[in-house]
């Protein structure tokens, strides 16, 4: 089986009909952009390479799914073979389906000029390409060696797009129409705003929820629009070769300190990083807390920590939940009253909530008479 094959059964799977992103995604040869990738397994993160395995390598780039190519400081191009990585996450290709619901979500004409924020394998950038032409596509992303290796696979594939290094939250040396960014964000980098034209359009995600942000730029440099119902996840825009190391030291702390406050549940343990809806409402009210979830034979504890100093510990054992909360602030409380008001109501507000951005990139969402500004 050819890898036009593959790539028609993906587009057919990652698009619906008649979306005019489908040709492209059928067309476009994923694998070029991808020769290896780090494998999440039990064992930690695994180098796979696609010349190893051929027919892995088709089956792997030609599903829908997101394929990790960078881990910490270390690109799978650059890994020994049979290398295991340690970290974070700091590069992928996006799966296929993600990145033509934000084109879609970006409403791109065929002669838009576009803003792809976070080059990563160059896939997305090459699909842009294919629909537009390279002229009018534009990339940007921090790290050297990804838009290197990426504007290398392009032109083999026949794309030479323009290709920015540097932090996509600074000053922009473009300007044009549209604005898709498959990293996240929060606040919108003013510098978004001053290089969309009056009129033009910004589609991304903000740090620390599943939320979808589109908006137009209005005439006095700001824009309004609307949370998407279609939800997502991305990395978060970075300003240099990893994320800074984050301070474990509180989550810790939570695990086994007793808290100033100890006080039964009557809600069940949650592991809020996959509960989408509940967590993303969590971190518009409280933005920052980290997060860990163990289970062990039945009995689940969740720990939760932000940089102010406040934690949390809910541990369920024999169908009973008992909480211990230290610091300023009640963080299980809070995660309590999001679970009071989806109750009472149905549906927690920021699906479909308006929103409004000022030239300073600072976001203010509103459903009926619930309000959320977004700002730091």
């Amino acid at each position: 089986m050819e890898w036009k094959d593959h790539a028609a059964t993906l587009a057919a799977s990652a698009t619906p009909p008649g979306s005019r992103w489908r040709e492209p995604i059928a067309t476009t040869p994923r694998h070029t952009f991808v020769p290896r990738w780090w494998a999440n397994t039990r064992d930690g993160w695994e180098l796979r390479d696609g010349d190893s395995d051929h027919d892995r390598w088709l089956a792997a780039v030609y599903r829908d799914w997101t394929l990790v190519t960078r881990v910490g400081n270390l690109h799978a191009d650059h890994a020994e073979p049979g290398a295991c990585a340690d970290g974070s996450p700091t590069s992928s290709s996006t799966l296929p389906g993600l990145i033509a619901q934000m084109f879609r979500h970006a409403s791109i004409g065929d002669r838009c000029t576009v803003l792809d924020v976070g080059t990563g394998s160059g896939y997305g950038t090459a699909v842009l390409c294919n629909r537009l032409g390279a002229a009018r596509v534009t990339s940007i992303d921090v790290d050297p060696y990804l838009n290197e290796a990426a504007a290398a696979r392009l032109e083999k594939n026949g794309y030479k797009p323009r290709i920015i290094t540097g932090d996509a939250t600074g000053p922009l040396d473009w300007e044009g129409d549209r604005i898709v960014a498959t990293v996240s964000v929060r606040p919108v980098p003013p510098s978004w705003l001053a290089a969309l034209k009056t009129g033009g359009r910004l589609a991304t995600t903000i740090t620390g929820t599943s939320l979808i942000l589109t908006a137009d730029k209005q005439e006095d440099g700001g824009a309004v629009g609307r949370v998407e119902y279609d939800r997502a996840g991305f990395m978060r825009a970075r300003a240099g070769a990893d994320y800074p190391a984050r301070d474990q030291s509180l989550l810790e702390r939570a695990g086994v300190e007793e808290g100033e406050n100890v006080e039964s549940s009557r809600y069940p343990v949650l592991d809020v990083v996959n509960a989408w809806d509940v967590g993303t409402m969590l971190e518009l009210i409280a933005p920052g807390i980290e997060h860990r979830y163990i289970t062990d034979n039945g009995d689940r504890v969740a720990l939760m920590a932000h940089p102010d100093g406040s934690w949390a510990r809910a541990e369920e054992r024999g169908g009973m939940v008992t909480v211990h909360q230290s610091g300023p602030r009640r963080l299980w409380s809070y995660l309590d009253a999001v679970r009071d008001r989806w109750i009472r109501h149905g549906e927690l507000p920021f699906r479909g909530a308006r929103a409004t951005i000022t030239p300073e990139g600072m976001i203010t969402l509103r459903r009926g008479d619930w309000t959320a500004p977004i700002g730091q």
